[in-house]
């Protein structure tokens, strides 16, 4: 490794340090929160310096991919998962089952196998307006189905299920960022953007009230980049994972993750 490798490596450690603290600290509150609507949360101080971390670590991941490869950086960025746990157990006052640990670390390896067979995007991206009016109805109408689903589920599902439809909106919210930032666009796509965001987040704070935190964090984390890959390959004519080793990897780091956030099902919620 390089001296700037391992530069990178660092800082998207310490961007996953952010992004776990910020997440564990906002989860915190919407639990404590009499109502976890972000009408409420957004006068909560804490939350909102939950959110201050969670944005710090986004742009220190960024910088880490400015200085060294994604297969280094990627999978710091995977570990937030692994720091998320033991600081949202010690904000509610106890210390992370060793099941929790170990179901997060196989949910881990499992993401960093997704994120790591994905081929890297090459060109610049060019969306259209009917193909934008598909990402974003697409997106909403499979959050609503998700919404829809949790309200009926046990704690743990409505937990990820609410957590997935966040993901969904989050991943579609990505690709038209990513457009926005590299590619052709239209300058309605500014003024669609917010919406995805604000309805992921107001959804994410419904997840994280349930108590269920390492399920829609881990569910977050699975559902978020695994949409913008979708649409990736569907909208933006991006590469996918092609051959047999390829095939072979994306069916065990599937397996891998769904086992990992089953197992995490099972385990003590972070709140009594």
């Amino acid at each position: 490794m390089t001296a700037t490798t391992v530069l990178a490596a660092g800082v998207a450690l310490l961007g996953s340090l952010l992004f776990a603290l910020g997440a564990a600290v906002q989860q915190y509150e919407a639990v404590r929160a009499e109502r976890p609507g972000l009408t409420a949360l957004v006068r909560r101080p804490r939350w909102l310096l939950g959110g201050v971390s969670i944005a710090a670590g986004g742009v220190l991941h960024i910088l880490a991919l400015s200085l060294g490869p994604l297969t280094i950086v990627q999978p710091m960025g995977v570990a937030s998962l692994l720091f998320a746990l033991p600081i949202a157990a010690a904000l509610h006052g106890r210390k992370p089952a060793r099941g929790e640990l170990a179901a997060a670390a196989v949910v881990s390896s499992g993401l960093i196998g997704l994120v790591l067979i994905v081929p890297a995007p090459t060109g610049s991206p060019s969306l259209s307006t009917p193909d934008a009016v598909i990402l974003l109805g697409v997106a909403a109408l499979v959050a609503l189905m998700l919404w829809g689903a949790a309200r009926g589920a046990n704690p743990s599902w409505r937990a990820g299920l609410l957590a997935m439809s966040a993901g969904v909106l989050y991943g579609a919210a990505a690709t038209l960022t990513r457009v926005l930032v590299d590619g052709a666009w239209e300058w309605w796509f500014l003024l669609a953007l917010p919406a995805p965001l604000l309805i992921a987040l107001a959804l994410l704070q419904r997840a994280y009230a349930v108590g269920h935190f390492g399920v829609s964090f881990a569910t977050l984390q699975l559902a978020d980049p695994l949409t913008a890959i979708a649409f990736g390959a569907l909208l933006l004519d991006e590469p996918l994972p092609t051959g047999l080793t390829g095939t072979v990897t994306a069916a065990v780091a599937a397996v891998l993750t769904a086992a990992g956030t089953f197992a995490l099902a099972r385990t003590t919620p972070l709140t009594r």
